[in-house]
């Protein structure tokens, strides 16, 4: 007998598994860790469904300014946050002449919408939700809820945004 077979042959009878079994999951092991990733899941939904009950949202206070009118093209817009806020904004300059300001976040799932200049249109790619820009109402898709909206106002050039009325009274 070689020297290598008896290597071999020693080798086998401290390591019996063969190379295919050593990649097999047993069901305990398996079970044990849905149960952990479970756990994990459900303790992480609870800790964000406490932080939502007592932190809430934050609300526009004020009047902000966001830019200049000439600085937003007609069919244009401009993300902006508000200070002292972590909230995105879109100012939306319609292609009748008008200025809207929403939150950027849809209401589904908050990813961030987008507005499709000519087609009065704010759009989520996430999930194809998609909204009125003249009015943030939901027009198809999976949003539960309108946008979230601000009321533009100007002074002179300038363009500003505070809490719009309609949003004061639903709360």
């Amino acid at each position: 007998m070689s020297k290598e077979d008896n290597l071999n042959k020693n080798w086998k009878k401290d390591f019996p598994i063969l190379k295919q079994q050593a990649t097999n999951v047993s069901r305990r092991d398996f079970a044990k860790f849905l149960t952990l990733v479970s756990g994990g899941l459900m303790v992480g939904s609870g800790l964000v469904a406490a932080k939502a009950y007592l932190l809430p949202k934050e609300e526009v206070e004020g009047e902000h300014f966001v830019c200049k009118k000439e600085e937003v093209p007609l069919g244009g817009t401009r993300a902006f946050v508000i200070e002292g806020s972590t909230i995105p904004y879109i100012l939306i300059h319609l292609e009748n002449g008008d200025f809207k300001a929403y939150e950027q976040k849809c209401t589904h799932l908050s990813c961030s919408v987008f507005y499709k200049p000519g087609t009065g249109i704010i759009h989520c790619p996430c999930h194809e939700g998609s909204f009125d820009a003249k009015t943030g109402d939901v027009l198809g898709g999976p949003p539960p809820r309108a946008l979230p909206s601000l009321e533009v106002f100007f002074k002179k050039n300038d363009v500003y945004v505070k809490a719009s009325q309609h949003e004061e009274h639903e709360v």
